[in-house]
């Protein structure tokens, strides 16, 4: 049986995804290849499954409350099947995920979006509670910008997800961020990331005091290159009230050797644990 909310989570940079909202559209070049769709749509059609309507944007209200079952503290994804900041989520959807959030204090959310103009907009409208934090997804130096509309939110912690990392970001910049997330691309049609754009955001992330999280090289499945850069893996996190950076890094440490390079047959189980 497939379990669209997973309790546990081989993303490096969490512990569990949440899925409130599935589905969703191509806002710009990083959405090319999106593994989400790619794995929503093998099931349209297929009547009684959770994707039979495949990656057309579905709300959820039944998975509202499933972050308050979790009595342990962990980092939770949020929507690592859709983007919480559609422009077709309707605001009180939105509103009642986030009072979810407030309610499931002793958790912390992380919320990732490429819709960064719909985030200013609302975030003034929305009660922030200390446990949220909130990203934005910057492929190119095209979107820059993101992290702009990132800054005028008053989230605890603001971080940035350079994955997949298609360019060059040298003109962003990091005053105003917590945390930086980079990696290559994975899948068949994988575009390849080139070592000069990591090692510019990492050598910028260190001068600037900004942990930095090396995700992933890419290649046909998210693990086949790992996830070493310059000789050591790179899991920098902001440090939270029950997780420590130091603890986060022997947990991707772990999730890594768990992955032998080139495990297709691996790379689609966990695709499935984590939706």
């Amino acid at each position: 049986m497939i379990r669209f909310v997973a309790d546990h989570s081989r993303i490096e940079w969490t512990h569990a995804t949440w899925n409130p909202v599935t589905g969703c559209d191509k806002v710009s070049p990083g959405c090319a290849h999106c593994y989400a769709e790619t794995f929503a749509e093998r099931f349209r059609g297929v009547k009684g499954h959770a994707y039979e309507q495949g990656f057309d944007l579905k709300l959820w209200p039944e998975r509202l409350t499933v972050p308050l079952t979790w009595k342990r503290p962990r980092l939770v994804f949020v929507n690592s099947m859709s983007d919480l900041f559609h422009e077709d989520i309707p605001f009180e959807f939105l509103c009642e995920v986030f009072r979810t959030m407030k309610k499931a204090g002793w958790h912390t959310f992380q919320i990732l979006t490429k819709r960064a103009d719909r985030l200013a907009e609302l975030a003034p409208l929305l009660d922030w509670p200390s446990n949220v934090w909130m990203g934005v997804s910057i492929e190119n130096r095209r979107f820059v910008q993101r992290a702009d509309r990132l800054r005028t939110v008053k989230a605890e912690v603001r971080f940035i997800s350079a994955e997949p990392l298609l360019g060059p970001l040298e003109s962003l910049r990091l005053d105003g961020i917590h945390w930086l997330i980079a990696g290559g691309e994975s899948g068949h049609k994988h575009r390849p990331v080139k070592v000069e754009w990591l090692r510019d955001l990492r050598d910028r992330c260190q001068a600037e005091g900004v942990p930095f999280f090396f995700k992933q090289w890419g290649g046909n499945t998210s693990k086949a290159g790992g996830r070493v850069l310059d000789g050591r893996e790179w899991s920098g996190m902001p440090t939270t009230p029950f997780r420590t950076e130091r603890s986060m890094e022997a947990r991707a440490s772990r999730s890594a050797r768990a992955w032998p390079q080139g495990a297709a047959a691996l790379a689609v189980s966990s695709l499935v644990r984590d939706l």
